[in-house]
């Protein structure tokens, strides 16, 4: 199995930007975690990160050999129709993630643009939220 995990804008930060609502832990330290656990499952993974709206669109429709993707948009979540756009002509199944609350914060944070197509949505849990992604796609049910 091969998943692929797509973090937007501003994860990169993680670490130094707002740790009440993101935790403390760097974003080295995610993608180190991640591994782990995929490694722990037999999950090859692959990362991308951008600050780039255009990029991520362009990281999606090239995501054909990926059995499933994990994705962080940032706050393209609550904006972006063209990331929408790009996961509705891929067959990879995907399942929305957030380290904090959405629903929790700003009223604008509550609308996701990709959740009502995505195949699951976790939020809430910080780093965790990647982690209980990748263990639902290690079970194989999805299929």
């Amino acid at each position: 199995m091969k998943i692929l995990i797509i973090n937007g804008p501003n994860i990169n930060m993680l670490g130094k930007r707002e740790p009440g609502h993101y935790g403390g832990i760097t974003f080295m330290e995610l993608e180190e975690l991640i591994r782990e656990r995929a490694e722990k499952h037999g999950i090859a993974i692959d990362f991308f990160q951008s600050n780039s709206e255009g990029d991520i669109v362009t990281c999606i429709q090239q995501a054909e050999s990926y059995d499933g993707i994990i994705i962080n948009a940032g706050a393209y979540t609550h904006t972006s129709i063209a990331i929408r756009d790009a996961l509705l002509s891929i067959k990879a199944k995907f399942i929305e993630v957030h380290l904090s609350n959405v629903f929790a914060r700003e009223p604008f944070r509550h609308q996701s643009y990709l959740s009502d197509i995505a195949f699951g949505v976790i939020a809430g849990f910080k780093e965790d939220s990647y982690l209980l992604a990748l263990d639902y796609f290690a079970t194989g049910v999805w299929q």
